[in-house]
């Protein structure tokens, strides 16, 4: 039976971020995860996630000016320094929430740049930080994501990232398979889980167009839950979508599931 981890960064926005905890244990789930922990204390988040027994499944490396548009800083040469600092933040709050594994966004392309420093910057960041997890027995994530919605964003296929560790090189480094950004940039979304099921650490999902919750779009979510289960996928399958409307209205799709 999969099981479902709420997005509290993109779910339950119809109260305060600390408010969406008990939100989510209310409607059934047992994991969270956002995208940033680093706006609250380390104190207040663990207080929530005990006071409703919850998992922290999973949260982002610091990802640069995000208001400014910024989507990471893995790729930018001359932030490694920034980078490595953030790493350290990152691996305290998990330490403190008990998380087990941190994605990394790879970030833009920069302009200007040669492709051979921004990769040969990418590469020796991802190495850093696999190693610096690795001690902590955190996984390190890489996600794709579309260039639809993101034009300049740096990694957007899953081959792409597969290559990617190659270079890399490192055994602590896991694919976050994002099925609403790999359904607008190649589709086949079973076959490619399956087929890479071994390096993927974590799935997302989200219907497409519109990244709503499943049900609302083209994408058969019934088939792929049931295809992925059979397989053995024992992860964490992360509700990164955007609500159509009130939240608890548009979970009718996993009630089976909880």
């Amino acid at each position: 039976m999969p099981k479902f981890s709420a997005n509290l960064t993109m779910m339950f926005n119809e109260v305060d971020f600390l408010d969406r905890f008990g939100r989510a244990a209310r409607a059934g789930f047992k994991g969270v995860e956002y995208l940033f922990p680093y706006e609250w204390s380390q104190e207040q988040l663990v207080n929530e996630m005990g006071k409703y027994h919850l998992e922290q499944v999973l949260h982002n490396l610091p990802a640069g000016n995000w208001p400014a548009g910024e989507r990471g800083i893995a790729c930018l040469p001359g932030r490694e320094g920034e980078f490595q600092e953030g790493v350290g933040k990152a691996i305290d709050y998990a330490r403190a929430l008990k998380c087990p594994r941190l994605n990394c966004l790879v970030g833009k392309t920069p302009l200007g740049i040669a492709s051979e420093k921004i990769r040969q910057t990418l590469v020796s960041n991802l190495r850093f930080a696999a190693t610096a997890l690795e001690k902590e027995k955190i996984q390190l994530l890489v996600e794709p994501l579309n260039n639809r919605d993101l034009p300049e964003f740096y990694l957007v296929r899953t081959q792409e990232a597969l290559q990617l560790f190659k270079e890399v090189n490192h055994p602590n480094l896991w694919l976050q398979y994002d099925v609403y950004h790999m359904q607008v940039m190649e589709g086949n979304l079973t076959q490619t889980i399956l087929k890479h099921l071994p390096q993927i650490a974590h799935i997302q999902i989200a219907d497409n167009p519109g990244r709503h919750e499943p049900g609302t779009g083209e994408i058969n979510f019934t088939n792929l839950f049931r295809f992925v289960d059979d397989a053995g996928y024992g992860g964490w399958m992360g509700c990164e979508y955007i609500p159509a409307g009130k939240t608890e209205d548009g979970l009718q799709w996993i009630k089976p599931y909880l």
